[in-house]
């Protein structure tokens, strides 16, 4: 991350200097679609995120420039100031949500940029999210808590950007902790860290630098699918399943004639997917890495076969993994592209890389990208 770039832009745009802080982007291990089923997900926060410097300016406007992007937006703190730009709306989401919990902010001024690759399934999103909550909760003593700072970026995904998601990417981008990995339940938010010290392996994702257009919506129909199921089930005798986390695969197989073909296969998917991480952790605890790498398969064959939110390259790259002899592979993140993560035997990493990446473009015209991933801190003020 280049924090001088930063500055400079800072400094150009609005003279002299505020304060820097930071939000990473995050990795989910296993545990993917289960957040909004009320389940439990496994993220680790990485060393690639967002970093923003941001002044009060003692107005009630905000002046704000994306590096990246290299765009200016200028907006107020009331309703009807919503700004055009879709990256300002981020930042815009974040005040109003805070402003919504008894929170007073002011007007300030900002530059921001991130090294979190975009549609990789990282959350580059969740990452700028976090780091303004943290921060503006921080610049403007709001006193609000980090779970609630978690939801104020989520709903802003809600309310303002147009995607239902989970509390995962947001609660990782702030709780996470330098080598540790938590398991999160979704509908206490009670979080447990677990070490993650794979000795003699390494987790890299490969990014099919590909994002199929189908995700969002494609995302919000899911989530649908998974309500229907869930709703059947109560409705037949478990009034005690409020999510699809509540309820058994015999429960399921209960309502099957009540529901589509398609429901009963995302529900299906759930279901399993919840087990999986439960799996997870009880094999992290005794070092077992074999029956992680397993599970992270399994995950990939149901959210390619009974969710269906793979797409041909991803699939692509999970099949070359385990011709490689790759310990575990799997899709991460909404799916329709992105990227796989792949935990990787130190010995065979050098071959792998290099069989993915020339039978990747032989077969799509370009090499997937590359990333190794270190599990870092959560959101925080830099020195």
């Amino acid at each position: 991350m280049d924090l001088a770039l930063i500055k400079k832009s800072f400094s150009e745009h609005f003279q002299g200097s505020g304060e820097m802080y930071a939000s990473p982007g995050r990795i989910n291990l296993i545990g993917e679609h289960t957040d909004y089923n009320g389940g439990f997900v496994f993220p680790g926060a990485i060393d690639k995120g967002m970093v923003a410097e941001i002044r009060k300016n003692g107005t009630s406007t905000i002046r704000a420039y994306s590096v990246d992007l290299k765009d200016y937006a200028e907006f107020g703190l009331e309703e009807q100031n919503i700004p055009a730009p879709s990256w300002a709306r981020y930042i815009f989401g974040v005040c109003r949500e805070m402003i919504k919990r008894g929170a007073v902010l002011g007007g300030f001024d900002t530059a921001f940029a991130g090294d979190v690759p975009l549609g990789a399934g990282m959350s580059s999103s969740a990452a700028l999210e976090s780091t303004y909550a943290f921060a503006l909760n921080e610049l403007f003593g709001c006193g609000i808590d980090k779970f609630e700072l978690a939801r104020v970026g989520q709903a802003t995904e809600h309310n303002y950007v147009g995607v239902k998601c989970g509390i995962m990417d947001q609660f990782a981008s702030l709780f996470g902790k330098a080598g540790s990995l938590m398991l999160l339940d979704c509908r206490s938010l009670e979080h447990k860290y677990y070490p993650f010290h794979p000795n003699g392996y390494r987790l890299v994702l490969l990014d099919t630098v590909v994002k199929h257009e189908l995700a969002s919506s494609a995302y919000n129909k899911r989530r649908e699918s998974c309500e229907n199921a869930a709703k059947a089930i109560r409705e037949n005798g478990h009034p005690q399943v409020e999510f699809l986390r509540d309820a058994t695969m015999e429960m399921l197989d209960g309502v099957k004639h009540l529901i589509t073909k398609e429901d009963y296969m995302r529900a299906q998917y759930v279901i399993g997917e919840v087990q999986r991480v439960m799996d997870v952790c009880q094999a992290l605890e005794r070092d077992d890495y074999q029956t992680v790498g397993e599970r992270m398969y399994e995950t990939h064959h149901g959210m390619s076969k009974l969710y269906e939110v793979s797409c041909e390259e991803l699939d692509f790259l999970n099949d070359i993994a385990r011709k490689c002899g790759v310990t575990g592979s799997r899709v991460m993140g909404g799916g329709f592209g992105g990227c796989t993560i792949n935990l990787v035997k130190d010995t065979l990493y050098a071959s792998f890389i290099q069989t993915a990446k020339k039978e990747f473009a032989a077969q799509f015209g370009h090499e997937p990208k590359v990333y190794d991933v270190v599990i870092s801190d959560g959101a925080r003020k830099l020195d």
